[in-house]
């Protein structure tokens, strides 16, 4: 089984301001961006990061085959809850993301 992380150049989060995160997708080509894209519709989004789809913003960049997803923070930056003050962590949940 592949993930999304096996398909795509990189994919990284970071924080997008204190109640922000953005996940960036680089995938290698056009080929791929298309199928990632297909693939990361607000509901996936929504089921794996178990917020509303009408919170997420999804921005698609196709001449440089990038797809940005901003969600917000589960907690805010720095505050006592927050386990991640660089947001560095959430792109794991994408990267392990088993697709068919």
């Amino acid at each position: 089984m592949k993930t999304l992380g096996d398909i795509t150049r990189k994919i990284r989060s970071k924080n997008a301001g204190p109640f922000s995160l953005t996940i960036d997708v680089f995938c290698f080509d056009q080929y791929g961006y298309n199928k990632v894209r297909k693939i990361l519709t607000p509901e996936k989004i929504s089921e794996l990061y178990k917020i509303s789809q009408d919170e997420i913003k999804k921005f698609l960049i196709p001449k440089l085959h990038i797809i940005k997803i901003t969600i917000p923070r589960p907690e805010i930056q720095g505050s006592f809850f927050d386990r991640d003050l660089h947001g560095a962590s959430f792109s794991i949940i994408l990267e392990e993301l088993v697709i068919h």
